[in-house]
């Protein structure tokens, strides 16, 4: 159908675990959905919640962070730090009316491709169950009249953030 939903998910992942898993996956030629943009890390334990609350704001419908299994970090603790962060942050995505199967946290290893792509099939799955955003409709009416920006669009933004550059206040209007 070209008219199904096909959602807009954003992959924070691990330097050392996850991203060379999601990169097994690829070079294996394990098929999975493209709907995950990813954002790579040195560790999950550097992820402020800060970063999962502007990707919903930029209209992303879901996010999806990965690193190392617990007690296998290269960076002794920082999977416990993420665990906890992100635990704390569904909470407080809950007390805002969010579904918090829209953020969820994984561990895949390095070796792990096939259950990279698993964990991708699910989540795309999940979310195609749930819908767009709730941020993105109302993003849409209050758009209307003007261009609307893009989640394609917001989730560039988002990577220039994680890469250290100046992220923009505000969604520039498109003429």
């Amino acid at each position: 159908m070209a008219d199904e939903f096909e959602p807009k998910i954003l992959g924070i992942l691990c330097n050392w675990c996850t991203y060379a898993g999601a990169d097994l996956a690829g070079t294996s030629r394990i098929q999975y959905p493209p709907n995950v943009r990813v954002i790579r890390v040195m560790c999950t334990g550097r992820i402020d919640p800060a970063f999962v609350l502007e990707a919903f704001s930029l209209g992303a419908d879901a996010v999806l962070i990965s690193g190392c299994h617990i007690g296998d970090c290269h960076y002794i603790a920082g999977n416990f730090k993420a665990r906890r962060r992100i635990a704390l942050t569904r909470k407080v995505l809950e007390s805002y009316g969010f579904d918090p199967r829209r953020l969820k946290m994984t561990f895949v290893s390095a070796s792990e491709g096939a259950l990279w792509a698993e964990v991708v099939k699910d989540m795309v799955k999940t979310v195609k169950k749930l819908g767009p955003t709730p941020v993105q409709k109302k993003t849409n009416l209050v758009a209307a009249g003007h261009a609307a920006v893009s989640a394609d669009d917001d989730l560039a933004e988002i990577a220039k953030a994680s890469a250290g550059k100046k992220l923009e206040a505000a969604p520039v209007q498109k003429n």
